[in-house]
């Protein structure tokens, strides 16, 4: 089932240890704030659609169409906004938040981002051309990339023949890419290897199309909402089997203190019936002296 993606920034490289000592290159990006602000159905749009919104913009730096847009979802004004696809089950209800444990480690992702400028590029470096020779006739062109049309016929260069020209700036898609690591706590997810563009841009992440689906994904998706319910559900289960714990405890401690109590008062009546054993005529009276008659 088609489900929505993620808006995250990119906030740089890094590395991680694993368990068996292997250290993987990583790419941090960060979910910020992200909030769906809008459905889209196929009764008011023709078609099935989230559209979410990442990182705070500043009011004054919003038009006033837009503020109204994201006072409408009771949201705060956003930096980014993108559209996913989705299928009509895994509609999320405007206002939600989603978190970095929509995805877990081990998954493959496709991320999308616009890749670093690099200006006007030669042929060598824009499509990897390999030169010209490097001596035996070659006079200040060895970078060139050579003849670009045939002969009188055609008679012109076809369009889209590599040439240099404008490099990067450009979208770009990666398919493939692992997750290693996430952190719901501060919104992170680790990705094994590079991500297009550059620090602080934004990318879009989405389930890998080339891969199928696993059992653990999270449909519609992982939201903030469910992670309170869940950490809410969990403490009053841990206070309950605390004070269930606590109860057992109370009354295993007045069990073992009632049958203290019986031990003792066991204990006095054995002592008193061996008393009473040893000396049968300790509780008769006393028989009166000789010659004491009373008159």
């Amino acid at each position: 089932m088609l489900r929505t993606g993620v808006i995250a920034k990119k906030l740089g490289m890094t590395r991680l240890f694993l368990e068996d000592g292997r250290q993987v290159p990583v790419t941090v990006l960060q979910l910020d704030n992200l909030q769906v602000v809008a459905q889209r159905t196929n009764e008011t749009d023709g078609y099935v659609a989230v559209q979410l919104g990442a990182g705070e913009a500043k009011a004054k730096r919003v038009s006033a169409p837009m503020r109204g847009h994201f006072a409408k979802a009771n949201v705060a004004p956003k930096k980014k906004i993108v559209e996913f696809r989705v299928a009509e089950e895994n509609l999320i209800p405007v206002g939600e938040e989603i978190i970095a444990a929509h995805y877990f480690a081990g998954q493959f992702v496709d991320i999308a981002g616009t890749s670093i400028g690099k200006g006007f590029a030669g042929a060598m470096k824009r499509h990897n051309f390999g030169g010209l020779r490097a001596s035996h006739g070659v006079s200040i062109s060895h970078r060139s990339h050579g003849s670009t049309g045939q002969c009188q016929d055609p008679g012109k260069v076809f369009k889209g023949k590599k040439m240099a020209g404008h490099m990067g700036a450009v979208r770009v898609t990666t398919q493939n890419l692992q997750i290693v690591k996430t952190d719901a706590d501060r919104g992170l997810i680790m990705v094994k290897g590079s991500v297009p563009g550059s620090k602080g841009g934004w990318v879009t992440i989405k389930d890998a199309v080339k891969k199928p689906m696993s059992d653990a994904t999270i449909y519609p998706a992982a939201l903030r909402s469910a992670e309170r319910e869940a950490k809410r559900l969990a403490e009053e289960a841990a206070a309950a089997a605390a004070a269930e714990e606590e109860a057992a405890r109370l009354a295993a401690a007045e069990a073992e203190a009632a049958a203290q109590e019986a031990a003792l008062a066991e204990a006095a009546a054995s002592i008193e019936a061996d008393k009473a054993a040893a000396d049968p005529n300790a509780d008769a009276a006393p028989e009166a002296p000789e010659g004491d008659e009373s008159k």
